[in-house]
C-alpha cells in the first residue's frame, strides 16, 4: 500500500525532502513507517527524539495502523524563544 509522508522542520532538513511517497506492508503502523524512514534516511535516526504523529490531520499514537492513501505527518519537537 502507498502512503504520503510529510516531514517538517529538522526532519525535512535531515531527509532532504518535505514530502515522500512510501510503499509499506499492509498492517503497518506509524511506528513501522518511522522505522522504514530511518532506514531510508539514516540522518532521521536521532536517539531519544520525541515526535508527534498525525494521520489525515488527526493526532495519533505510534501504534495506529495505516491504510492505503493515508497522509502521515511527523512533527519534531519545537523550540524557540
Amino acid at each position: 500500500m502507498t502512503v504520503k509522508v510529510k516531514l517538517f522542520a529538522i526532519l525535512r532538513e535531515r531527509a532532504g525532502a518535505a514530502e515522500v511517497i512510501k510503499e509499506i506492508k499492509e498492517g503497518s503502523t506509524v511506528a513501522d513507517l518511522w522505522a522504514v524512514l530511518q532506514q531510508d534516511y539514516p540522518k532521521l535516526a536521532v536517539p531519544g527524539i520525541r515526535l508527534l504523529y498525525a494521520v489525515n490531520q488527526d493526532y495519533v499514537k505510534p501504534d495506529r495502523v495505516l491504510k492505503n492513501a493515508d497522509e502521515v505527518v511527523f512533527v519534531p519537537p519545537v523550540s524557540g524563544g
